[in-house]
């Protein structure tokens, strides 16, 4: 029964017709008039009136249509009474609410063609969740979806579960025991797509439950598996492979809910995998399912008996089943467009499969069974076997370098000969092959092996089939970009020779690779290119001239990109004339790019930049052509698209460049095109910024505001957010070249800044990138420099801080929870995901010291009531079981000693025990950090704190007296010890019991060669003591001597010091008659000659 007037349906009739008409006009008025006239003014009459459409419409397509458009308008948002922006169906009156909820239910369980009840129960789902998200309930839907999965009509029961898959929320802990009987009626269920249903649901649930809630679900999973074999023994395709995605979802969410079944379902599955009465997509399916489990439950699947060599025997097979309709390979021959999509081929997905499971599963588990294949397929008169074989090479490189590099050369044994194969596809495979092999093995395939690679690749490129020597030319970019110049140095001539002769092949591809890797070679062998600019730079220069037909496009990109990387490797004095040639073609094509898929405009952003590089600020004239075109891009807003059904999921999915991303029950789009070029956009502003310098400061004031700025809360996109951090600090110092510091012009343009600088502090949600925030914050405040932040800057900043440590925290607790509860088997499986989040929370910490660090530095003492405020963080970091929070402490207090001066005392019974602490401490970091604290409140605490350095001296002493003090992980440590008891000698000799034996014992520590802060200091301490003809070091001349020149030969000495620090060692020589040049025999040739250069 209607509750609305049959006028008021009339209308909504009316306009319904008018949204589907295909008249644009009609369309546009009627969508208008449903914004204005009802979704804006009476958005309740207008559910109620769809919700009696979907119950009573004329026809089906009404009917389904009414239910598409009230999901929409449901799911719109609106401002109540108080302001609050609430999702349209929560902010309607709760009564008028419930009658159109209870009209829902109705039309859920009504008799309607399926299309409209999988429309209603979209619409169902959109409600529930804005109920379950605003933490109401809808209290009869859970009872109606029970009752409804027990409907004698199959339809129906799929609805049910239908709605629990979009709406798993809504079930509640209450209510586990009836949801666990209405799932095992599911999937036990006579129709085969109510257990398909049932198995969606089930996975949607398992996803949102917390891990100690899963544990009750598992006996379910046999259930959920004796699914399988009966839709398997039909052979029907597209229900099996439904049922496969299901398990992938629940593989992701609880993989080792399976431990107990797991052998039969990798038995089933290969089963499935080999199959080839099934469809690809079946068993490619079926193959990610095995995958997913290498990828969440690696150790349970190493631990079964046949799943390393069955799936490796599948995939090896899969790779095999390539070019059937192509046997003679003529079509893959001809083929122009070699960017072909082939993701959905059995040959891909093998290679793909491959990767993962040697990257999950490492070398230890997968070397074995797959070189039990590799060479019987590479003696296989099958060209298939041996393809496969090369492409498995490839595939596994990555993930078993640390047992294949012990083994290249025997692997290259495999390898090389597949370049004088008959077949081209197995050459383009061997090419394939080293090229990887290059990437995955540098350095060591460039350094032992260059000479087998290079012989055996260049005569490939001679080969008559286009495509292969195309590939080998591609092989030799991967080969070349890791490669030193010294190594390439005596190939250039014959690589040259090779690539010029493939600048004339007929095909255009072929050019436009033969461009990219001469300018991967000129890259790698800068100055060395030099020899062979003549030859080459004419001819690019043509092809940048040639008239711009829409097929040359690429290639003169190619040729832009190749010309420019020669001019960033011979420099700008070798250019000459052609430096100015060269800006202005680019600048003439340019001005003729009119089409938005033209390849050439990319490139030619790149172009402009390493142009800039070269010529420095010779650039500046051509800004104006350069800026325009750069701004637009890097201006760009993000392409967004909200997905309302599936058919425009599936659209988008289907085109290249978009990312779908889950939002409130609904999809979005997001157009990642875009966002890559805006990010590329913003990378060059970095490039003109840092090589322009003030010259860039007419742009700064407008990229910051319009670009730089908005960047770093640009949430569609996390590369933009990274970049734009990189790109503010580089704005603010071209504007501080150009006007000075203090300047108000700078002023003005910090004041615009920190505001969003501190924001984003307390915004950004990504660790990684929250990182990048804290480095652009400290990189700014040390460009504006001192006393640019006020109070109620840095009360923002700790503001900030304090939440960031809240969250980190929070993080080590939960991992240490996680750890608690886990398996040996979870730890292991976890363990790279563990330390990679460790890592990430590391360089946070470290980055929000250097921003500390950067406050203290230019305020002293006025941050310290805003620091304050944390001081109950700062003893519970000091005291931590953590090194890596003590560390994090240490360094915060080791900043209040060097900026606070003597006002550092007051917090003396804070820092003076984990100073003493750390010196003994087992982590290297954190001694040298303590032994950095000690040395800078001896130069700089003033006389509070000479009591404590006088006791302090053994402490640093032990540090220096550790096992291998002077390994790579302790010489940090050690020379922070020894400068600052130097410190401590200088600044504070009259706390120093038995100063003439502490000074004895001191020059012990001595040399300090890898830390270039502490060596100034030791060593300007051991030129007093020669001043003062100290017995000490008058007895040990040629000793002294040696480590000064040391200390010279590695740099750690520079500068007026170094200078003062010879001229007390050229008194010590005389006065103690040393002779050096014996001493200098034990240096290196080059050594030798850079100390001798101080004392000639």
């Amino acid at each position: 029964m209607s509750i609305l007037p049959p006028e008021v349906h009339a209308e909504l009739t009316q306009l319904l017709q008018a949204l589907q008409s295909p008249d644009n006009s009609i369309r546009s008025q009627a969508e208008e008039h449903l914004q204005n006239s009802w979704t804006s003014t009476r958005p309740e009459i207008l559910l109620m009136g769809l919700a009696e459409q979907i119950q009573a419409g004329s026809d089906t397509p009404v009917r389904s249509f009414a239910a598409v458009i009230f999901r929409r308008i449901a799911s719109k948002s609106r401002k109540n009474e108080r302001g609050e922006t609430l999702d349209m169906f929560v902010s309607l009156d709760r009564d008028q609410a419930a009658a159109i909820r209870q009209k829902l239910l109705e039309s859920l369980a009504g008799d309607f063609d399926r299309s409209v009840r999988n429309k209603v129960s979209d619409a169902v789902a959109e409600v529930a969740r804005q109920y379950t998200e605003n933490n109401d309930s809808w209290p009869e839907l859970l009872s109606g979806l029970f009752q409804l999965s027990l409907a004698p009509e199959a339809e129906k029961r799929e609805t049910a579960f239908r709605v629990f898959a979009t709406t798993p929320g809504i079930i509640e802990k209450q209510h586990e025991d009836g949801v666990i009987q209405a799932f095992q009626k599911g999937f036990k269920d006579d129709s085969v797509q109510v257990r398909l249903a049932a198995m969606d649901a089930f996975a949607a649930f398992f996803r949102c439950l917390g891990k100690k809630a899963q544990a009750k679900y598992y006996p379910l999973i046999a259930d959920v598996l004796n699914i399988l074999p009966p839709i398997k023994d039909s052979q029907d395709s597209e229900d099996l492979s439904a049922a496969l995605v299901a398990l992938i979802d629940l593989a992701e969410t609880a993989p080792k809910m399976f431990k107990p079944l797991f052998r039969n379902l990798v038995q089933f599955s290969i089963s499935v995998i080999q199959d080839k009465e099934l469809e690809n997509l079946c068993r490619q399916n079926a193959l990610e399912l095995m995958a997913t489990f290498a990828d969440y439950a690696p150790s349970m699947c190493r631990k079964d008996e046949s799943y390393t060599n069955d799936m490796i025997t599948q995939c090896l097979s899969l790779m095999t089943d390539l070019s059937e309709d192509d046997e003679d390979c003529t079509e893959w021959l001809e083929a122009d467009d070699l960017d072909q999509e082939e993701s959905d081929l059995n040959h891909v997905a093998g290679e793909q499969c491959m990767d993962r499971l040697a990257n999950k599963l490492g070398g230890q588990t997968i070397l074995a069974p797959t070189f039990h294949w590799l060479p019987r397929m590479m003696n296989s008169m099958a060209w298939k076997d041996r393809h496969a074989a090369l492409m498995a090479i490839s595939a596994i490189s990555e993930g078993c370098r640390e047992l294949m590099i012990g083994e290249l050369s025997q692997v290259l044994d495999l390898v090389i000969p597949a370049l004088k194969d008959p077949h081209p596809r197995v050459r383009w495979a061997g090419c394939n092959a080293l090229g990887q092999m290059s990437t995955d093995f540098a350095p060591k395939m460039q350094t032992d092996y260059y000479d087998r690679v290079l012989t055996a690749i260049v005569p490939v490129l001679e080969s008559p089939e286009p495509r292969v020597k195309s590939h080998a030319a591609a092989a030799l970019v991967n080969f070349c970009e890791e490669a030193e110049k010294s190594i390439l140095e005596p190939h250039l001539d014959s690589l040259l020779a090779h690539l010029f002769q493939l600048l004339q092949n007929d095909k255009r591809y072929v050019q436009e690779q033969a461009l990219s890797t001469i300018a991967t070679i000129a890259d790698a062998a800068e100055a060395a290119f030099s020899k062979y600019y003549d030859s080459l730079m004419p001819l690019l220069v043509n092809v940048l001239q040639r008239d711009d037909e829409k097929e040359f496009r690429l290639l003169r990109a190619k040729a832009m990109e190749c010309a420019t990387l020669i001019a960033l490797a011979v420099g700008k004095e070798r250019l000459g004339q052609d430096a100015m040639t060269l800006v202005q073609l680019l600048a003439n094509i340019q001005q003729n790019i009119k089409d938005a898929d033209d390849p050439q405009a990319q490139y030619l952003m790149h172009c402009w930049g390493r142009m800039c590089r070269v010529l420095g600020h010779e650039f500046l004239p051509f800004l104006s052509t350069v800026m325009p075109p750069l701004l637009e891009l890097a201006s760009a807003k993000a392409d967004i698209q909200l997905l309302d059904d599936e058919d425009q999921v599936e659209q988008i999915q289907q085109e290249d460049g978009w990312e779908l991303v889950p939002l409130k029950g609904k999809m979005i789009g997001i157009r990642t095109s875009t966002m890559d070029d805006k990010n590329m956009a913003i990378e060059l502003l970095v490039v003109y910024a840092q090589v322009l310098e003030a010259n860039f400061a007419p742009y700064a004031a407008e990229i910051m505001e319009k670009i730089a700025l908005p960047g770093l809360s640009f949430f569609f996109h996390d590369p933009v957010r990274f970049v734009s951090a990189k790109l503010v600090p580089q704005l603010l110092s071209s504007y501080k070249k150009a006007y000075g510091s203090p300047s108000n012009e700078l002023a003005g343009l910090w004041t615009a800044t920190v505001d969003k600088l501190l924001e984003v502090l307390s915004a950004e949600p990504a660790i990684d990138t929250l990182a990048e925030m804290y480095q652009c914050f400290y990189e700014s405040v040390e460009v504006v420099g001192k006393g640019c932040l006020t109070s109620d800057h840095m009360s923002r900043y700790i503001d900030s801080v304090h939440s960031t440590l809240e969250d980190y925290k929070e993080r080590v607790t939960q991992r240490l929870e996680d750890k608690e509860g886990a398996t040996a088997d979870d730890v292991e499986d976890e363990a790279e995901e563990t330390l990679l989040a460790i890592e990430d929370d590391q360089t946070l910490l470290s980055d929000m010291n250097k921003a500390f660090h950067a406050v203290f530095k230019n305020h002293g003492a006025a941050f310290l009531p805003a620091w304050e405020r944390l001081m109950i963080t700062y003893e519970g970091f000091l005291k931590s079981d953590d090194a890596t929070q003590r560390q994090w402490g240490l360094c915060i207090m080791d900043d209040v000693l060097e900026y606070c001066g003597p006002e550092s005392s007051r917090y003396a019974n804070v820092i003076t025990q984990p100073l003493v602490d750390g010196c003994r401490d087992a982590s290297p970091a954190i001694r040298q950090a303590a032994a950095y604290g000690i040395g800078v409140a001896a130069h700089r605490g003033g006389a509070a704190w000479s009591q404590f350095l006088g006791g302090a001296l053994p402490f640093l002493f032990q540090v220096t007296q550790v096992p291998e003090a002077r390994s790579e992980d302790n010489v940090y440590a050690t020379e922070n010890a020894c400068a600052a008891i130097a410190k401590i000698l200088h600044y504070n000799a009259h706390q120093v019991q038995d100063a003439p034996g502490v000074v004895t014992q001191w020059l012990e520590t001595l040399p300090v060669i890898h830390d270039d802060e502490a060596a100034p200091y030791a060593y300007a301490y051991l030129a007093e003591l020669i001043d003062q003809r100290h017995p000490a070091v008058l007895g040990q001349a040629g000793k002294m001597f040696v480590f000064i020149a040391q200390a010279l030969e590695a740099d750690s000495l520079q500068g007026q010091t170094a200078n003062r620090v010879v001229a007390a060692a050229k008194t010590l020589l005389s006065t103690a008659g040393v002779d050096p040049a014996p001493l200098l025999q034990q240096f290196s040739p080059a050594g030798q000659q850079r100390v001798a250069a101080y004392f000639s």
